[in-house]
């Protein structure tokens, strides 16, 4: 690893005793990852918000007590309160008041408070080739595939330690090299009326993130249909993170860097060429559940946090209804201010929705108990199916947006099978 002047000179405390620490850690992480030297970046989104355990507190407190400001503008992920609704967040009064200091400790380090984890759609959205450091899995995947910007995956305390230092390891996906696809996946044996569809982008990333891995793919055959949103591949990116480590891949013709397959993969050969068919989808979707219960206890959406393009599909499908049974929607506050704005936020809670900010249902206890295996929920999630069942104790059904809301009017499980046919 070597270091600048201004770099040494900042690990050894010329910029104030956080800043050497935060500097110290990042090259010694960088030299541990094989990196030869640091690469400064312009932004940073930090995941270490959310509490884990009273060690993240000390750490975030020991940066504030030493002086410690980030360098670049840093925005913030979910936390494990909600702010807004602080009543809805259950727990023992230790954990809320850690999780409260935690949040604040950040706030002191100079970050904004945005408590969301997709906060390109807050307007942080650096630009093509910049580097960063950004934490949050489904972020990463959206910030290298969508955005064309630069970050490794990076984990609690080295995304904050980047912040302040205003560096990040010279590796992984900030290298050209290593941006370039290896793996070929040709949609084309796909039904074009299934890939029009929201629900498909979630299981194609499930499936990717269990046949890919770490290894970035190009995916061919979706161009051309009009059906590639921001929204669908930021399900698809979440999806990958939570069942992989998918930190980048290439929708070709779609995203930036992937004008053509050729450019996707650097002119080089792919290592894997792999045909999608229906009956992998199938297989991918249906391991998204892992119950074939005829009823549900909840419904949950928002992982990642809900766009106001989403809030409008969900408002089209529950005009003049009642939801049966809690649904809950996890957004950010840039989303909530504008459904208030709007008097959209209370004609959602006029139908029975639960609009969570700031954090998300299955990283903070607000789905009514469950003893483990006893409830059911539902979301059209990749990431929620992921996760729920070891987070929260409810078995899990995957759905599109449609079958959640159907669902939810009656506590019955109803689920268009027709399109997967």
């Amino acid at each position: 690893m070597h270091l600048t002047p201004d770099e040494q000179a900042m690990a050894e405390g010329a910029a104030g005793e956080a800043a050497a620490m935060a500097m110290r850690i990042v090259a010694e992480a960088g030299r541990i990852m094989g990196a030869e030297r640091l690469v400064p970046i312009v932004s940073a989104h930090i995941d270490g918000c959310l509490y884990h355990g009273d060690s993240g507190v000390d750490f975030a407190e020991r940066l504030v007590a030493l002086g410690g400001r980030v360098a670049v503008p840093a925005t913030l992920n979910v936390g494990a309160l909600d702010l807004l609704h602080p009543e809805i967040v259950r727990g023992p009064a230790h954990d809320r008041a850690m999780a409260r200091r935690l949040m604040d400790a950040y706030l002191a380090l100079g970050c904004a408070p945005s408590w969301t984890c997709a906060p390109y759609q807050a307007g942080h959205r650096p630009g093509l080739g910049e580097h960063v450091a950004w934490g949050e899995s489904n972020a990463v995947a959206f910030l290298n595939s969508v955005l064309g910007a630069r970050s490794e995956r990076y984990g609690d305390f080295l995304d904050i330690a980047a912040a302040i230092s205003g560096r990040a390891p010279e590796t992984g996906l900030h290298l050209d090299r290593n941006r370039r696809a290896t793996v070929v996946v040709d949609t084309s044996p796909v039904s074009p009326a299934l890939k029009a569809q929201d629900v498909f982008y979630p299981v194609l990333g499930a499936w990717l993130g269990a046949e890919a891995g770490s290894a970035v793919a190009a995916i061919t055959g979706l161009d051309g249909l009009g059906a590639v949103t921001e929204d669908n591949l930021k399900a698809l990116g979440a999806a990958a993170a939570s069942s992989g480590a998918v930190g980048l891949f290439h929708v070709v013709g779609v995203t930036p860097e992937a004008p053509s397959l050729e450019a996707a993969l650097g002119g080089d050969n792919p290592e894997a060429t792999i045909a999608l068919t229906p009956d992998m989808l199938q297989a991918a979707r249906d391991r998204l559940s892992t119950t074939g219960a005829d009823r549900i206890d909840a419904v949950a959406l928002g992982s990642p946090h809900f766009s106001l393009e989403e809030f409008a599909a969900l408002e089209r499908l529950a005009a003049g209804k009642r939801f049966a049974v809690p649904f809950f929607v996890c957004t950010g506050r840039h989303a909530l201010d504008a459904l208030e704005r709007e008097g959209r936020a209370e004609v959602l809670q006029s139908a029975g929705v639960s609009i969570v900010a700031d954090t998300c249902v299955v990283v903070a206890p607000i789905l009514p108990d469950a003893a483990p295996g006893t409830r059911v929920l539902m979301t059209n999630s990749g990431k929620f199916a992921h996760y729920t069942p070891a987070n929260t104790g409810y078995e899990v059904i995957y759905g599109s947006l449609e079958d959640c809301v159907a669902s939810a009017l009656t506590g019955e499980m109803s689920r268009d099978e027709a399109i997967w046919r």
